[in-house]
């Protein structure tokens, strides 16, 4: 398997490959660096709105002759929105790759947005929204962000409001894309076992006579954070519960050490600190998640579980107590050893997934400009130190700094 290549096209626009023998699948994703923190306040939504309209037709082809196109061969198209990236993605047969590509630069670059279907994709993310807000853990996460972002775009949810999708026209989705659009921010990632010569000249014959386009929009950090408590109640059976704050961002030093740690308290192993007290020990919970997501100029922390409202008092009781273990006690030598064994075995099987090391291939350039090795990255976890951990524990685990969201049962 070769490391990964990049080609930079006269406009800006990248090429990223890797080339992967004995499979014949390929999968390609043109992703831009804009998202959902690069709205206005009167756009609110829009990032992900224009990712829904992208599919619905485009100078040649109309909605359903994009679904067709790799669908009919049995591949697959898809995209998504986040905060700070929109990505459109295929995998197909490697015999059908430069029709996928052709495909991915007519979605990404020839939309044109038919009034008619504007006015059917409204109706659809507006479903979309409902399905989240009767979904708890959805709708609380959503929320939550809007605690610890508070007053800035961060904090406002992906798929805007009912108001702003209600209110989306043509012109502000072309307004959106011209203001953000920067060829010197688009990656065009590939893996499979297609050549570097192949996949630059098939790049090229689609991507190359794209407008070469500089924006200077400079995204806003957040505003000063501030502990917040917050309950509301809810017509549902468990309590739901978040707990957090902000974090590091992606260009911290302790960026790694801060996710070796989330991952020893409540990354996915079930052998995670919160997973083994709350659900194994006292039986608490169904499930129990600690994330850390970094961004370009801060990140999150956020804890997540639901447990019976009588259980509640003692679930975070039992979580700030874990806490404090690790702020007082640094790890033994042992523990420290199998904790970094672990998240080493975690990231190899992540990459071992073709269609995650192309998507996480062109997020990587897109922010920090490469793509970190797998063997550079286990030496710097290797290189963390016990005492290293207890001191981001001590400040990112202290209880004034904490924000609570709680969704409480109304009977």
């Amino acid at each position: 398997m070769t490391e990964y290549q990049i080609h930079t096209l006269p406009n800006g626009i990248r090429i990223a490959h890797r080339q992967v023998p004995y499979t014949q699948v390929v999968h390609c994703g043109l992703m831009l660096d804009m998202g959902s923190r690069d709205e206005k306040p009167n756009q609110v939504g829009l990032a992900h709105f224009w990712e829904h309209m992208a599919f619905k037709g485009t100078k040649k082809r109309k909605s359903y002759h994009i679904i067709n196109r790799l669908e009919s061969v049995g591949g697959e198209l898809n995209a998504y929105t986040t905060k700070e990236k929109i990505c459109f993605y295929a995998s197909v047969l490697d015999n059908h790759f430069e029709k996928s590509v052709e495909l991915l630069a007519d979605i990404t670059f020839d939309s044109v947005f038919p009034e008619n279907q504007i006015e059917k994709e409204r109706g659809v993310i507006l479903e979309e929204m409902s399905m989240y807000q009767d979904s708890p853990e959805d709708a609380l996460q959503d929320d939550f962000d809007e605690i610890i972002f508070a007053n800035h775009q961060l904090g406002a949810n992906i798929l805007g409001t009912q108001e702003s999708v209600k209110s989306f026209t043509r012109k502000q989705l072309q307004a959106f894309i011209a203001e953000n659009m920067d060829t010197e921010k688009i990656v065009l990632a590939v893996v499979g076992n297609i050549t570097f010569k192949k996949a630059i000249r098939v790049s090229e014959k689609y991507l190359k006579d794209i407008p070469a386009k500089k924006t200077d929009v400079k995204r806003i950090p957040p505003n000063s954070y501030e502990a917040k408590r917050v309950t509301v109640a809810k017509k549902i059976t468990q309590a739901h519960c978040a707990i957090g704050r902000q974090a590091y961002s992606m260009h911290d030093e302790r960026r790694l050490p801060f996710f070796m740690l989330t991952n020893l308290f409540g990354g996915p192993g079930m052998n995670s600190r919160l997973n083994m007290t709350l659900r194994e020990k006292f039986g608490l919970v169904y499930g129990i998640d600690a994330t850390y997501s970094p961004f370009t100029d801060t990140g999150f922390l956020g804890i997540y579980f639901a447990t019976d409202k009588s259980n509640l008092e003692k679930a975070n009781a039992l979580i700030l107590k874990e806490m404090q273990v690790l702020k007082e006690k640094p790890l033994g030598k042992f523990q420290l050893h199998t904790v970094k064994e672990q998240l080493m075995g975690q990231l190899a099987m992540a990459e071992e997934s073709n269609q995650n090391f192309m998507l996480m291939m062109a997020k990587s350039i897109l922010d920090v400009g490469k793509v970190e090795s797998l063997e550079n990255i286990f030496s710097e976890i290797k290189k963390i130190e016990a005492s290293e951990l207890q001191e981001i524990t001590q400040e990112m685990f202290d209880e004034t700094q904490l924000s609570y969201l709680t969704f409480l049962p109304e009977n």
